[in-house]
């Protein structure tokens, strides 16, 4: 039997979001599991808020993130040009079923071990700068650093040429809203570096991804220009934001949870497992990439046209008291085991192996190196990205526990 259509909801406050998505969620949770929202970008869209809608949709081959499938005068989405924006996240089968089988050759779990060594190096090297100093920011001397070293090697991207990534992606994905063209100048930015570096990679192949990507390209034409340099940036992007706000989120948490800390420090073993609890208690990604109904659909007794944006929420399927027991409390002893936070179905991460080794060394070098690592502002002072579609510090204020006395000690 199909529901009316629920009325629809105010527009969501960014602020609100960004100082509590889980409240705000949990709300639009228990007031029904299908809701008739109005986003941040002032645009209509369907919110699907329990977690066994969100895991059935997130497989639903129905459900497209083919950009084309949505209605006249609706979903607008980030602004790229099309040699960005010919990339998985906007794709199906079969066109998405042939590129993920030849970029998946770079994460088999042999080709992802053989980056344990460099990421553990890279890691204890962005420690020793840390330690000459009693406080830090830990998403800019460690949360930021790592995940763009790791992505760049993967790619082939010479040191040098990496020093201005950062800003361009918080131009893309946070732009200052006092400048309304930075997004722009952050994409032309990104284009301008991955078009050279492709044209360098032609000349002067190496063994990395990019390599043998443009070699794909240009040897068996089983991909474009724009696949090629869509795909380019969708690594680039992808690998590199959600595994800052992957690790800093994480990071956090322990923080605010010393005793679970300390229980997880006696035991370092069990971190494989408590990864996945991070993940599912304050994730990278509060909705999932948005969907176009290719027909109507109805979900969990609501209709929903053919066309329209549809937006599932990974934080409030996370926080289901249906799925989840006490959802709202961090334990290391919960099995977290069918989390979302890296996807489902066939647009499941391709890189979550990746991510998930990061994030492991990450912890694991920082508590320790800093086994007193505290806090340096009070949580109400943090700053979060004011986003709907991702959910990072801007920054992490931290005392490191050492002192010139304590060094002196050592």
């Amino acid at each position: 039997m199909t529901h009316t259509t629920p009325a629809h909801q105010a527009p969501i406050d960014p602020a609100e979001l960004a100082r509590d998505p889980y409240a705000v969620y949990a709300q639009l949770r228990e007031a029904g599991p299908v809701h008739r929202i109005t986003g941040t970008d002032g645009l209509p869209a369907w919110l699907v808020t329990r977690y066994d809608d969100v895991r059935e949709t997130l497989a639903d081959p129905r459900l497209s993130l083919d950009k084309r499938n949505a209605s006249a005068g609706g979903y607008r989405g980030m602004s790229l040009p099309p040699a960005l924006d010919a990339n998985l996240l906007n794709m199906d089968p079969p066109d998405h079923t042939r590129i993920r089988r030849l970029v998946s050759r770079a994460f088999t779990p042999r080709q992802i071990e053989q980056l344990r060594e460099p990421i553990q190096r890279t890691a204890d090297q962005l420690l020793d700068a840390i330690a000459a100093a009693e406080r830090a920011d830990l998403i800019a001397s460690y949360a930021a650093p790592l995940p763009i070293t790791v992505i760049c090697d993967l790619l082939g991207v010479a040191p040098a040429d990496r020093l201005d990534f950062r800003s361009w992606t918080d131009a893309l994905f946070a732009p200052d809203p006092t400048r309304p063209s930075q997004a722009k100048e952050g994409v032309g930015n990104l284009l301008l570096f991955l078009t050279r570096l492709i044209t360098d990679k032609r000349t002067a192949p190496a063994d990395d991804l990019l390599s043998a990507l443009i070699a794909v390209r240009d040897e068996e034409d089983r991909l474009s220009e724009d696949e090629l340099t869509s795909l380019a940036f969708l690594i680039l992007v992808a690998g590199y934001e959600n595994t800052v706000h992957l690790i800093g989120n994480a990071v956090l948490t322990l923080l605010r949870h010393p005793d679970q800390l300390a229980e997880l420090r006696a035991v370092p073993t069990r971190l494989s497992a408590v990864v996945e609890e991070l993940a599912r208690y304050d994730g990278p990604m509060p909705l999932a990439i948005r969907r176009f109904p290719t027909e109507d659909v109805t979900i969990s007794g609501v209709a929903i046209p053919a066309g329209e944006t549809v937006l599932l929420s990974l934080a409030a399927a996370h926080r289901d008291p249906q799925r989840f027991t006490d959802p709202d409390r961090f334990d290391i002893d919960r099995d977290a085991t069918g989390h979302l936070a890296l996807g489902h179905g066939i647009h499941y991460c391709l890189g979550a192996p990746l991510a998930r080794m990061e994030t492991e060394i990450a912890l694991s070098a920082l508590f320790e190196r800093f086994p007193g690592m505290a806090l340096d502002v009070s949580p109400g002072e943090l700053r979060w990205r004011p986003s709907m579609r991702s959910r990072g510090l801007l920054t992490l204020p931290v005392r490191t526990g050492t002192t010139k006395e304590a060094s002196t000690d050592r």
